[in-house]
């Protein structure tokens, strides 16, 4: 599985920070839970995964999670990049600023979507199938950019922040941060008829709300948008594709046939 890594912003970053230039981004090594992960980002790129085989093909954006502190590297963004391949789809695995650097993170998927757009023809993408996956903070992530509230705008660099940002469809794996404790929609998100079909999972056990993703749901069945929800009893949180045991293990696999219908893969 060959890799390229390119930063997505050419000029100022909107939203850096005066620590920026302090700040050393490092790799965290496995420990305990086996996963690596990357903190002190400030400079995001994107490591592009292209599916093998000859023609376009469909790609998704992938969003690791890790509370916006950090950024679990391995099992939420190489392990998935390495899934979606399998499947016959180009991944792209965002390395979004972090720690605390929520506007920031937002402003760099954004960028990230509009550069795959922009650039379909060079990686062999077919430009009207183009996705996003996030896990926990990921997850929401990718929320923000399927049902923004707001356009979310900053001052246009190059012709690439010209391009559309929201994606064809999302996965939302073990989201975060989808509404507050009366299981409201959280303000960052307008849920209407604009909102790309979407795919939620998540265990009941989860210490996120189970309830938070559920109003999400509802919200997206109110608006009329093509919407899949799959609810397991056991799980917790942060489980990746990794094999625990648990029915939850199985989401890959739905996963891949809610993709092939999204995308008209066979």
């Amino acid at each position: 599985m060959g890799r390229t890594v390119f930063p997505i912003w050419t000029t100022t970053k909107p939203f850096s920070c005066g620590d920026d230039l302090s700040r050393q981004e490092h790799l965290e090594p496995a420990i305990g839970d086996h996963v690596d992960r990357y903190t002190d980002v400030t400079e995001p790129t994107l490591s592009f995964f292209p599916a093998c085989g000859a023609g376009s093909h469909p790609a998704v954006l992938v969003c690791p999670g890790g509370g916006y502190r950090s950024l679990a590297w391995s099992k939420e963004g190489l392990d998935i990049a390495g899934f979606l391949n399998l499947n016959g789809i180009s991944a792209f695995v965002l390395k979004y600023r972090c720690p605390d650097r929520k506007q920031a993170a937002r402003a760099d998927a954004v960028r990230a979507m509009r550069t795959i757009r922009a650039r379909a023809g060079e990686f062999d993408i077919t430009p009207e199938k183009i996705g996003c996956i996030g896990f926990s903070a990921g997850a929401h992530l990718c929320a923000t950019l399927a049902a923004p509230a707001d356009p979310f705008a900053y001052e246009a660099a190059d012709e690439i922040d010209r391009m559309p940002y929201r994606p064809d469809f999302a996965i939302l794996v073990y989201p975060a941060y989808l509404a507050d404790e009366a299981l409201n929609v959280a303000p960052e998100f307008k849920i209407d008829a604009a909102v790309p079909p979407c795919l939620m999972i998540q265990a009941e056990d989860d210490a996120v709300k189970v309830e938070c993703s559920v109003a999400w749901f509802m919200a997206l069945k109110r608006a009329g948008v093509k919407a899949e929800m799959h609810i397991y009893p056991e799980g917790g949180h942060g489980y990746g594709l990794l094999r625990t045991g648990n029915a939850v293990s199985n989401w890959g696999s739905l996963a891949a046939d809610w993709l092939r219908r999204q995308t008209g893969l066979q």
